[in-house]
Parts: C-alpha cells; structure tokens; sequence
C-alpha cells in the first residue's frame, strides 16, 4: 500500500530539545505499544516511560506545536522498530536534528516521512543554546537546498540520500514513486 504524505521541502517550526545520547527505539516506543501494524495513535504513546517525569522536555507546555526534535548522538539505536519513526510523526514531529542516528532508524524514517538531519557539534550547541535562551526559537529547514540553522542565522548543509529525498520532497513513499512512473513503465514493457 502507498503512503501519501505531506510534501517535505522547507520547514520552519519550533523545536523541543532532548540531549541524551543513545536514545535506542525502545525508550523512544516501550515495546508494549509494538502490538499494532497500524500507525495511528502511536504518537501518544511516544515517550511513554519518560513522558510522566516533570522535567521531561516533551511534557513541557511550551513543546506543544513543536514540528523538530534537537536529539543527541546515536539517536534511534537499539532494535529496528518501525514503530519509532511512526510515533514521532504522530506527536507531530517532521525532523529530527542530531549529532548522529542509528542506520537502521535513519532509513526507517526517511521511509515514514520523518527527516533525520545530522550536524556537527557547534551548529548543534548553538541550536541547544538558543531554545534555553528563548523557548519559540526556530529552525529552518530546507530540504531541495539541503540547508538547517536557526531562523535569521547561518545555514549548514546537510546530506541525504538522493533517492530519499526525491521521495520526501514530492510526499510519496517507494511504491508512490514507482507509481507515478506508471506509464514509463508500461510504455518500456510494451517496446520489449
């Protein structure tokens, strides 16, 4: 079945800060939410052992509306459960942004919607500096340019694969992409 997204190709939106490292897949969906092949409503359920602790970045109310995730180093390492990528797009998150991701979360969420941003130590320092000095500081993002930094600051650049992002930008999934090359193929076959 193909998955119709949102198209992704710039976002600027707040963004909720949680600098741990080694944040694995089963922190990020407690393996008794895993009993679902169906992704809705796992968004309420992200964080779910974290989520009650007062000083839990997501439980505060300025994380309310926040569309970017600023994570630390190894974000989404642990076992390889789609169902991760799937809560964070239910929260309501479009990107992540961290220092590095697991591979296979990274490629799960590039499949589900959810763009995994990598930066260096300095632009992601300057991200956590700016949110605890203003909570409604924002990232921009622009996917076709491949750029990330802080609304009125310097942009980096960022890299992903190119199959991935032609997927992301146009808000289809592998099948969609094929899909839409329907009549190419067909126009091949019927020639040979």
């Amino acid at each position: 079945m193909t998955a119709e997204r949102e198209p992704f190709t710039t976002l600027t939106a707040t963004y909720v800060v949680l600098p741990i490292d080694d944040v694995d897949t089963d922190q990020i969906i407690p393996a008794r939410f895993l009993k679902t092949t169906d992704k809705h409503g796992l968004g309420a359920s992200l964080f779910a052992d974290w989520k009650e602790r007062p000083d839990f970045p997501l439980a505060r109310s300025d994380a309310a509306g926040a569309r970017i995730l600023v994570a630390g180093a190894n974000f989404g390492c642990g076992s390889s459960r789609e169902h991760a990528p799937w809560a964070l797009v239910g929260w309501g998150f479009r990107a992540i942004v961290a220092l590095s991701f697991a591979d296979i979360f990274q490629q799960n969420a590039l499949k589900n919607g959810l763009l995994p941003v990598t930066v260096d130590a300095t632009l992601h320092r300057r991200l956590i500096e700016a949110r605890h000095v203003d909570v409604v500081a924002r990232i921009a993002i622009d996917l076709p340019a491949q750029t990330v930094g802080l609304t009125g600051g310097p942009r980096a650049m960022f890299d992903i694969d190119r199959f991935a992002k032609e997927c992301l930008v146009h808000g289809v999934d592998e099948l969609g992409y094929l899909l839409a090359r329907l009549p190419d193929i067909e126009r091949h076959e019927a020639a040979h």
